[in-house]
């Protein structure tokens, strides 16, 4: 069974910085491919960031691009999302993903498992 558990969310001022974790179980990480969204209150979950099985492509929604960094580490099976100039539209609750095989990095059809999520709030 593979299990996805966020961690390193809370409240930070516009300005500031944060790192997010992605603690992966289950065997095969580093076959697929992981993402990042957010869901803000009343509005659809929606593509921050992924990167391949590798770490050798990744890519980002428009609103982050240039202020967040997506990594991995696939020795430790943990998947990483350094956020910088942080806005209070990135006010959201985070979500990691692990995408399957074929879909689409971009939406949410593309990944099958998914964690809790962790909460970030950027006050202005």
């Amino acid at each position: 069974q593979v299990q996805l558990v966020e961690s390193g969310g809370g409240l930070v001022q516009a300005g500031g910085s944060l790192r997010l974790s992605c603690a992966a179980s289950g065997r095969s990480f580093s076959s697929y491919a992981m993402g990042w969204f957010r869901q803000a209150p009343g509005k659809e979950r929606e593509f921050v960031a992924a990167i391949s099985w590798s770490g050798g492509s990744a890519y980002y929604a428009d609103s982050v691009k240039g202020r967040f960094t997506i990594s991995r580490d696939n020795a430790k099976n943990m998947v990483y999302l350094q956020m910088n100039s942080l806005k209070p539209e990135d006010t959201a609750v985070y979500y990691c993903g692990r995408g399957h095989s074929g879909g689409t990095y971009y939406h949410t059809a593309g990944y099958d498992y998914w964690g809790q999520g962790t909460q970030v709030t950027v006050s202005s």
